[in-house]
């Protein structure tokens, strides 16, 4: 089995049924994904409470758990042994400051620890703008058949993260680079005894050359990401 699929989004999420498209034609594949949405649960494991594993198609399941409990389940308890490790393609950017928040890349951090090669991919969303999931579909193709080509460390992955520019030109300009380390934009409104977040996604901080700053650009940033950073 050449590919593992899963997401951070939920088994029944159009990033996954996308990039599933995606991976029918490049080579044989199952999925794990969360049962239930879980973005922004990091590298959230499961390990005081069951979890249910359930069949959701042909080599399909859903888990009643994290995305790096998916990546866990499916290459232990299924014995899946996957060249390829992919997660998304979720709903949302996930750069800079997102490696560290995101369930879709911890998944493919997941997979890293097992030296597996793993990629997470995303579709930034512009504001009061919708996505055309069969737009990004074709425009994940290529990028990630580019990447796939590219060498990988061990003990790495790549983190890709798609523009949403406003044309629906299919081949967008790549650019590796690395993660920008910026904090995010955040404030809050105080509303009785309760704090809402009120920071803008869109409106983050900038540092010129890095993902944050190539993807609202109208690239696709790719970083690769690696686990003794420290």
């Amino acid at each position: 089995m050449r590919f593992l699929l899963t997401n951070d989004d939920g088994i029944d999420a159009p990033g996954l049924a996308a990039l599933t498209t995606v991976i029918e034609g490049l080579g044989p594949h199952a999925t794990v994904a969360p049962r239930d949405a879980q973005s922004g649960v990091s590298h959230k494991i499961t390990m005081s409470m069951p979890m249910r594993l359930e069949p959701a198609g042909v080599q399909r399941h859903s888990l009643s758990g994290t995305p790096a409990d998916c990546v866990r389940v499916a290459l232990s308890q299924l014995e899946l042994d996957p060249v390829w490790v992919i997660a998304g393609i979720n709903r949302g950017g996930n750069l800079g400051a997102d490696l560290y928040t995101s369930g879709t890349v911890a998944a493919a951090r997941e997979a890293a620890l097992f030296r597996r090669r793993a990629i997470a991919i995303s579709q930034y969303i512009a504001r009061d703008r919708e996505v055309d999931w069969q737009l990004t579909a074709r425009r994940a193709q290529r990028v990630l058949e580019t990447v796939m080509r590219h060498e990988l460390p061990e003990a790495s992955f790549w983190n890709i993260n798609l523009p949403h520019p406003e044309h629906d030109a299919e081949e967008l300009p790549i650019v590796f680079c690395a993660a920008d380390t910026s904090a995010l934009d955040v404030r809050y409104h105080v509303r009785g005894d309760d704090l809402h977040y009120a920071g803008s996604y869109h409106g983050r901080p900038r540092q010129p050359g890095r993902d944050v700053d190539v993807c609202f650009s109208g690239s696709v940033a790719v970083t690769q990401v690696r686990l003794d950073h420290g």
